[in-house]
């Protein structure tokens, strides 16, 4: 590696990524929106949010493949002309690479720009199936009569194949970014309202799946030029100079917003968490640990109160594809991704529901990153694919490192992404790709349990039996959830999912996933919750495990592939939990008799035979008060017996106590 690499975007002087392709934060006016209208400011707010909305709806009724359309694993979002991202519902990747390469006074009506190189897309691309599309909004200067850009429509998704090494483009054994697909960096695919045909000729040639492929580019594309044509509207109503200000007060309130709210529920000081992806596809399981150092700074710090996360600590990068591009421009893209945790802080619920996240918290929030070549630094041509493992884990650690300053006034852990799926030939002999992101269990808080079965993805959801089973050979025959997979806590953890499909066809088997030996932790004495697993064709003689992470797995007709996804951590001493809802998990088939006893020291009485499932409350009383009189002394943080496998025999790490 030499300091003048153009893919690391390093500057041969300071040797710094952020140049050339540093992007500092500025207001579009003088007072920073401080004299903008405040009715202005709703209406604009709830445009932009209704804006966003239609976009993903269109999005959604005129693609065509399964993972945008059906399990609607792709997000839109509206930046202003500072890249600054203005909406909070959703998120999206980042505007910062198409204004690198295109200058915006260059840019001209209906013109629509296209990429997905993970090393080139400033950190908002995380591998190359996510496929981003952004859209110039214009307003004609009454000065000089020519359109300008005033905005940004951006949409980018999951895609279900760009080439590669293997259907899907996500090799799991990739030890380069040139096996997992197509990289484009940023290229016009509309230019002035014409669609640039060469270029989507290209891009279709290298998929498995072109004629979907070519049908999402539509849509999005399609989606995204109304939605700058609403916007557009916008800034005709109500003039160029009122709307930016408006905009400009909408980041500047969110900003204040979580400094009164958020900020300060984090004393001043400094906390260091870590966890760890357990494989990277090509070298044996092991701890690839991703560490956070926070720092909460005092008021009159000379830098300002802010959040410091520092990712020094964090294992060099991997050989294979769990490496994540988190450094480029400031790391902009990792502080809105890493942001929604902080609203686990808000005084309610509800409150923490209308918490949006925009570019107003990325002055809160300072970055600082270890020298390329880390798991969160990596250096080209490193491969990325499953970089799901290092970006979802540090949701986690942010909020581990987070619980560890407010004595646990934070969810334990979630595992909510796993792509599994199959592919082979149909019935009538033609190519298929069936591949889906099962959700899981959200972590147990201190004051609920965690969500059964969700998704990290707004509005995602798994492929409905229905349309699965009428264009794939194959017949699900469960779906339900998994029993005993949330964490034992005084609040539970959600579970996961437990799915039966039954090949009428040979095919092959993939999955891209984590967790399935480490699993979610639990938090102030909350479980952990079960790990990720898959098995083929579970209680007969022929059944056998597949590994988490599998390209091409060979399933025979007749073959049940179960799957059995994540649950989240527990909350809280299971020994805490009131019995009355043990018996109701119970009766509800989310917990099984025998773990009512052995996790939460529940003594049963009756039956759910006879509909008469109820405890006793002294021999209850009396078994708890057995377990915590025997047990010693125990972490605050609770890794499940996979931990000890991968650390030589330890059961807790050393940041793991108080």
């Amino acid at each position: 590696m030499t300091a003048t690499t153009p893919d690391l975007g390093i500057h041969p002087d300071t040797g710094s990524r952020l140049v050339p392709t540093e992007f500092p934060f500025e207001a579009l006016t003088e007072d920073a929106g401080a004299s903008a209208d405040p009715v202005l400011v709703e209406i604009v707010q709830g445009t932009l949010a209704a804006v966003e909305m239609e976009v993903e709806t269109a999005i959604g009724r005129t693609s065509r493949s399964p993972m945008i359309r059906d399990a609607h694993d792709f997000r839109a979002g509206i930046h202003d002309r500072k890249m600054r991202k203005l909406t909070g519902r959703s998120y999206s990747a980042l505007v910062h690479p198409v204004a690198r390469d295109f200058p915006l006074e260059e840019m001209v009506p209906g013109d629509v720009f296209f990429h997905n190189d993970v090393y080139r897309s400033e950190g908002g691309i995380g591998h190359l199936p996510d496929l981003c599309v952004t859209v110039p909004v214009f307003h004609t200067n009454t000065e000089t009569g020519k359109p300008e850009v005033v905005a940004f429509v951006q949409a980018f998704g999951h895609h279900d194949d760009i080439g590669g090494a293997v259907p899907g483009s996500m090799p799991s054994g990739a030890t380069s970014v040139y096996e997992e697909g197509l990289m484009v960096p940023p290229i016009k695919l509309w230019d002035a309202g014409k669609p640039v045909r060469s270029a989507l000729a290209i891009m279709t040639r290298n998929s498995r799946t072109p004629e979907a492929l070519a049908a999402d580019l539509d849509a999005e594309c399609s989606a995204c030029l109304m939605g700058a044509q609403r916007l557009g509207e916008l800034f005709d109503r109500y003039g160029v100079q009122s709307v930016e200000s408006a905009f400009d007060a909408i980041i500047d309130n969110s900003t204040r917003t979580y400094r009164r709210e958020i900020l300060s529920k984090i004393p001043v000081g400094t906390w260091v968490w870590e966890d760890y992806a357990e494989h990277d596809g090509v070298d044996e399981p092991q701890l690839h640990t991703q560490r956070i150092t926070l720092t909460r700074t005092p008021e009159d710090d000379p830098g300002g109160e802010r959040l410091v996360i520092d990712f020094s600590g964090t294992s060099k990068q991997a050989k294979g594809p769990i490496n994540h591009c988190a450094d480029y421009s400031d790391g902009v893209f990792m502080k809105k991704w890493l942001a929604p945790i902080l609203r686990n802080l808000a005084d309610t619920p509800e409150r923490m529901a209308e918490l949006d996240v925009n570019e107003g918290i990325v002055p809160l929030i300072e970055m600082r990153f270890p020298e390329p070549g880390t798991l969160v630094t990596p250096i080209f041509p490193a491969p990325t694919n499953a970089r799901t493992f290092v970006i979802l884990r540090m949701l986690g650690v942010l909020a581990g490192v987070i619980a560890k300053a407010v004595d646990g006034r934070m969810p334990a852990d979630q595992e909510t992404i796993r792509y599994t799926g199959v592919y082979g030939e149909d019935l009538d002999g033609r190519p298929y790709l069936m591949r889906e992101v099962l959700g899981g269990g959200a972590g147990g808080r201190y004051y609920a349990d965690g969500e059964d079965t969700i998704h990290v993805v707004p509005d995602s959801r798994n492929l409905p039996t229905e349309f699965t089973e009428s264009r794939f050979p194959f017949l699900v025959e469960k779906l339900a959830l998994a029993p005993d997979s949330g964490g034992a806590g005084q609040f539970r953890g959600g579970l996961g999912y437990e799915k039966h499909l039954r090949m009428l066809k040979d095919a092959h088997f993939m999955s891209i996933a984590d967790r399935s030996i480490l699993a979610c932790w639990g938090v102030k004495g909350g479980k952990a919750g079960a790990p990720f697993r898959v098995t083929i064709n579970p209680g007969t003689p022929d059944e056998r495990d597949v590994d988490a992470l599998a390209d091409a797995e060979f399933v025979k007709a007749g073959d049940v592939i179960r799957i059995c996804t994540t649950g989240g951590g527990g909350w809280g001493d299971p020994l805490d939990r009131d019995p009355a809802l043990v018996v109701r998990d119970v009766t509800w088939h989310k917990v099984t008799p025998e773990a009512a006893l052995a996790d939460y020291g529940v003594v049963l009485t009756g039956s759910l035979e006879t509909d008469d499932l109820g405890h006793d409350a002294e021999a209850t009383a009396a078994e708890r008060e057995r377990r915590r009189a025997e047990r010693g002394e125990e972490p605050f943080f609770d890794r499940g017996p996979g931990y000890a496998r991968l650390s030589g025999g330890k059961d807790a790490a050393d940041v793991d106590w108080l």
